[in-house]
Order: structure tokens, then sequence, then C-alpha cells
């Protein structure tokens, strides 16, 4: 017990670089998106500026306690989902509070943020929030299918449910990754990938060029600030469970920010090619090609 609070204060720590690295790398990104579309984008310090000032704000407005709950759900799932999966291979220090099952409790934590802002989301009054609510729960579900299965493929291939140990029979050279050894869940995983990253196009939650509402538009001052926070902190703790499951995991911190970034960039690569799709359209898309994908890696393995 003594062992596992000494991990705490790094723990935090791990908490604040990655918080810090996923505002810079979001910034990043959007500046890639931006030259694209041939403009300059926003400086790579803008989202800090926004974080601070909205924690330094306070609201008066009353929607009722679940709505208020909902950004508190959404940054305990990015949290949660970083504190109990390793992040540096072999560090005692930033093994965080990873244990044997803990590929499992990682897949609950994927879904426990959506399922709280759903939650919020119905309470707010908004007659749009239904919409939104819908179209979250049905993309999420979809796109969490094949990275389910993805995974399961990877615990029957390494016979564990710890990621400790799936990153460790990784280990001795790139061909020992499970992107070589089994290709198909990877497959499938980055498929799941590009849509719950909910990036174009499969940005039909918030779809900014439909309707001008959703969480950015609902909260507000430091309920904000903590959607805005894990929206740094969420993106990036998910990547570290695809590095770890399919890409040999990270032995320091350097190897950590190259891979991270790497597996980002998928997202935003796809993001700027490709419109977005409609609701249906994106169901679709991932019961044609993600979910056999991950069916088939299971039954091969």
């Amino acid at each position: 017990m003594q062992f596992e609070w000494m991990k705490i204060p790094y723990a935090l720590l791990t908490l604040f670089i990655v918080v810090n690295f996923g505002m810079l790398l979001g910034a990043f990104i959007q500046k890639i998106g931006a030259r694209v579309g041939r403009r300059h984008g926003i400086p790579v310090w803008q989202n800090h500026i926004d974080l601070i000032k909205n924690y330094g704000l306070r609201s008066s407005i009353t929607h009722g306690t679940m709505f208020y709950l909902g950004p508190v759900f959404r940054l305990s799932g990015g949290v949660g989902l970083l504190l109990f999966v390793p992040t540096i291979h072999g560090s005692e220090m930033f093994s965080n509070l990873s244990f044997a099952g803990d590929l499992i409790l990682a897949l609950y934590f994927v879904f426990f943020g959506a399922l709280g802002m759903a939650l919020g989301a119905g309470e707010s009054g908004h007659p749009h929030a239904a919409i939104g609510v819908t179209r979250g729960l049905s993309q999420m579900s979809m796109a969490e299918l094949p990275f389910a299965l993805a995974t399961f493929s990877i615990a029957l291939q390494y016979q564990t449910l710890s990621i400790t140990d799936i990153v460790a029979a990784q280990q001795g050279g790139m061909l020992n990754w499970t992107l070589f050894t089994n290709p198909l869940a990877v497959a499938a995983a980055m498929l799941s990938f590009l849509g719950s990253m909910m990036r174009p196009p499969f940005d039909v939650v918030l779809a900014p060029q439909e309707i001008p509402i959703g969480p950015p538009t609902e909260y507000h001052s430091s309920y904000l600030a903590l959607m805005q926070t894990n929206r740094a902190l969420f993106p990036i703790a998910k990547i570290v469970i695809y590095m770890n499951l399919f890409f040999g995991g990270a032995a320091s911190w350097p190897v950590f920010f190259f891979k991270v970034f790497l597996i980002y960039l998928w997202s935003a690569f796809v993001g700027v090619v490709f419109p977005r799709f409609r609701v249906e359209q994106s169901i679709r898309w991932f019961l044609v090609w993600a979910v056999p994908l991950g069916v088939l890696s299971i039954l091969l393995v």
C-alpha cells in the first residue's frame, strides 16, 4: 500500500506533462489544418491562454446538478484512462496506477466520459440536446466496437489482460510489435481511432457547419475549462492505449512524444482530406470496414 501511495506524485506529474503536451499538440494540429486551407491558424500558446481565462471565470446560471456534473464526468474519464495505464514502459515512477486487469478497466473509462456528457446534455433544457446525445452515443458505440474487438484479439494473442505485460511482449525490435504480429487487429483499431477522435469526417456530434450549438456553447466559465482540459488530455490518454497495445509502448519521454505525435497525425491527415459524414454514413462506414476486420482478427487468433 505504501508503494502505491509513492506513485501518486509521479501520476500527478504525468497528468501535468500530458495536459500541457496535449494543448500544444492540439494547437499544432489545428495549425496543420489551417495551413492546408492556406490560413495561419492559432498561436501554439492560444489553448493555454483560453484555459487560464476560463478557469478564472465564475457562473451564476443554474441548469441543474447533472448539467454541471457532465464536464466533471468527462474529465474523470480522461484522468482515469491515463492514470490506470502505464505511460513509460519499464519505469516505476511513470507506470502510474496500472495493475493486472487494467485493459478491461481502460475500456470502461473510454466510454465513461461520453456517458457523463450525455447525461449533462440531457438536463440542459435545449430542444436540440437530444440530437447531440443521439449522434454522440450512436457514433461512439459504433466506433468503439471495432476497438473492443481488436483489444479482445490482442488479449487472446498475448494471453493476458495486463497492458504492462502486453507492452513487455512487444520488446526486442519493431517486428515484435502488434502492428506486425496482428495487423488485422491494428487496422480495425486504427479505423476505430478516427471515430473516437471525432475529427472530420467523423465530427457528426458538434456538426460545426450544420448547427451552432453543443457543449462548447452550452457550457461556460470553469465548466468549459474542464471540457477544454479533457479535450487536451483524453486524446493523448487514448493514444497511449494505442501506443502500448499496438506500437510497442515507449521506454522514454522522447519516444513517447514522437509516437503520440505520429498516431495523432493519422487522424489529422484524414481530417483535412475528407469532408464530414452524415450520421448514417458514419455508422455504415464502421459496420462495413472496421467491424469485419475486428471479427476476422479474433477468428485468426
